[in-house]
């Protein structure tokens, strides 16, 4: 069977649309791993705010609003983008939102904390609603047996978009610095070249993607905000039908809470415990970006195999262990095994979460069920560093600590999962279909 095989998808997707929307995942990975990760949270930190004290609180705080606003808001938006079949349509506005607040980004200069604060929340915003829009394609692409497959090659495809977006950035920046260039000039043509990425990549998810939604009449009648509000609390008055999307929903609120202190706390955990220098933690980033794409691609075929509850449940077992090496290593070597097990992990975690939604969304509100999806992943971008970042001002320091304590989030997600039927999601999914 070929690899990318045209078996895997609903009748009448081409492969050249499947690519299309893989392209969104390509686009915008490097907007998580230039903006949020490795050049601008610094810079921010460093730069902007000039190395306060308060400046890394600062930092999160900006990011917890932006997560807030998307919690509250997204799954409306995915209820009126189902009804008012808009999902592409809004995909575009958000996308061209993203793409102009990460280029305002530049104008942000030492000391203007408030500017770069408001622009991030922006931007972070509008990035993770194009997140969960791009998302409520999946289904509509892949056969329900291989969403698994099909959701890993958009993840995959989107770590290497990271990665280019990255490489370029840093090989800017190093030839800057090479040439006595400030921070404060050459960090503005980084989130330049991120924006321009983001909108160029993008481009041809939109010309490939197709909207397969149509209107539902009674949006068109009754007014589509409204009637988006009316789906969306009929959806939560039912929600017991729904009851194993709920458990999946508290689960990730838990595992991905531990992915993200994974993304948004591994590099200064290798450079103030581990003792790691800024290129060896670039090269660390590098690594931890590829294994995560490999684990995604390969991931997604097992998945399809084994099933979605026990792929994802494996990842999670990985996860325990990737806390328990990194809390334990004492050694450069040591870390470099936890990181490549994290990135393995991250890839194919994220990417069968993504498809087991799926399964448990009816066809005619995907938007408004990755919208729940999102709700749950920004609610856990929240909870998980910040947990970190109390047991670490709580122990002293004791970052050791804090790592192995994100362990236990991983287990219980685990014992969570456990509540998750997947056959008896899918038929409520597909009940809710024919309702």
């Amino acid at each position: 069977m070929p690899l990318f095989s045209q078996d895997a998808l609903n009748p009448g997707v081409r492969k050249r649309e499947v690519f299309g929307w893989a392209m969104y995942d390509f686009a915008n990975s490097g907007y998580t791993t230039v903006v949020i990760t490795a050049v601008f949270a610094a810079y921010f930190v460093g730069g902007i705010a000039q190395k306060a004290e308060w400046a890394t609180f600062a930092w999160t705080l900006a990011l917890s609003i932006s997560y807030a606003i998307v919690m509250f808001t997204m799954p409306s938006i995915g209820a009126y983008a189902d009804l008012r079949g808009a999902k592409k349509r809004i995909l575009a506005i958000v996308t061209l939102g993203c793409v102009v607040s990460t280029a305002a980004l530049a104008l942000a200069r030492p000391g203007g904390v408030a500017l770069a604060m408001l622009l991030i929340i922006v931007s972070n915003v509008f990035y993770s609603y194009g997140e969960s829009l791009t998302a409520a394609f999946l289904p509509e692409l892949a056969r329900a047996e291989s969403l698994g497959k099909v959701s890993g090659w958009g993840w995959s495809f989107g770590y290497f978009g990271g990665m280019l977006t990255l490489g370029i950035c840093l090989g800017y920046v190093i030839w800057a610095q090479g040439h006595g260039i400030a921070a404060s000039t050459f960090v503005p043509v980084t989130l330049l070249v991120t924006a321009a990425i983001y909108g160029l990549a993008s481009t041809v998810t939109f010309r490939l993607l197709k909207e397969r939604a149509s209107p539902n009449p009674d949006a068109l009648r009754e007014g589509g905000v409204a009637a988006s509000l009316r789906q969306l609390r009929r959806t939560f008055t039912e929600a017991r039908r729904y009851r194993d999307f709920k458990w999946l929903m508290v689960c990730a609120v838990f595992y991905q809470g531990g992915v993200a202190v994974a993304i948004s706390l591994a590099a200064i955990y290798a450079e103030t415990v581990i003792g790691f220098r800024q290129q060896e933690t670039m090269m660390l980033i590098f690594v931890l970006n590829l294994a995560a794409a490999g684990g995604a691609f390969a991931w997604g075929y097992l998945q399809d195999r084994i099933g979605h509850k026990l792929a994802l449940g494996s990842t999670l077992v990985g996860w325990i262990a990737v806390c328990i090496i990194a809390a334990l290593s004492q050694t450069k070597g040591q870390f470099w095994w936890a990181a490549t097990i994290a990135g393995l992990c991250m890839g194919s975690s994220q990417s069968a979460g993504r498809a087991l939604a799926g399964m448990f969304a009816p066809p005619r509100q995907l938007a408004e069920f990755y919208g729940l999806w999102t709700f749950a992943i920004r609610l856990s971008s929240i909870v998980g560093p910040l947990t970190y970042g109390a047991i670490t001002w709580a122990t002293g320091g004791n970052q050791r600590l804090a790592i192995m304590s994100t362990a236990v989030m991983f287990v219980i997600g685990l014992v969570l999962l456990l509540k998750v039927d997947v056959q008896r999601g899918r038929a409520a999914a597909l009940q809710g279909a024919a309702a």
